[in-house]
């Protein structure tokens, strides 16, 4: 896609390598959309968070099988229940729609072929899903998209599963669905270490997405 004209460069923010708590990042994301105006650069933000099951603002209780000792927070982006945790890239979209020319389903779509290029640099075919939101590598996912639109800006973005331990996904419905399989990079035969991940994919979002280069 075509840069897009007299779009300011994106902020680039990277947290810290530990794992950061969930709410503090989403309160900070929130804020950062209900002050932002006109001329506000958008940002991509890339982290990982400490143990956590977000259940969207439509979620239905019965997908929350066995969270245990994993808190579970209710969220306002779309979509059901989903985990994060240590190793999985997380990328915040925080983006003027409007300033893009872009709607909500278009967005999806250009998050999903971001993540698909990146992954396809790995030697790793994936595809999205007309019936399901995210990025698949066969039946199994391996990345999960959620938004929140505000003010013509979204919030919230897409986790990519590098790295991590996949077991607190059997103790839910991943994304409401039963018996879905998630897989990751690492497994495929891609690289394991989130900096690299985040790099190349960052990569391809501007380059989906139309934004200039920083």
């Amino acid at each position: 896609m075509a840069v897009a004209l007299n779009i300011p460069p994106p902020e680039i923010v990277r947290a810290s390598r530990a794992p950061c708590p969930y709410r503090p990042a989403w309160e900070t994301m929130r804020h950062f959309t209900e002050q932002r105006g006109p001329d506000t650069p958008d940002r991509l933000w890339y982290l990982q968070h400490s143990p956590v099951f977000t259940q969207g603002k439509n979620g239905r209780a019965e997908h929350l099988l066995a969270p245990g000792d994993i808190k579970v927070i209710a969220i306002d982006r779309g979509g059901q229940v989903t985990y994060h945790g240590p190793g999985q890239l997380v990328v915040y979209t925080l983006l003027d729609l409007r300033r893009l020319g872009l709607g909500i389903r278009s967005l999806v779509s250009l998050l999903e072929q971001a993540v698909i290029a990146t992954l396809d640099d790995y030697g790793i075919e994936a595809h999205a899903r007309r019936d399901a939101p995210g990025v698949y590598v066969g039946r199994a996912k391996i990345g999960s998209i959620g938004l929140r639109v505000r003010r013509g800006c979204t919030y919230h973005g897409f986790a990519l599963n590098v790295d991590m331990d996949l077991t607190p996904f059997t103790r839910i419905n991943p994304c409401g669905f039963e018996n879905l399989a998630m897989t990751q990079v690492s497994d495929l035969g891609g690289p394991g270490n989130l900096d690299r991940v985040a790099n190349d994919l960052n990569r391809h979002l501007l380059r989906t997405l139309g934004l200039p280069a920083v």
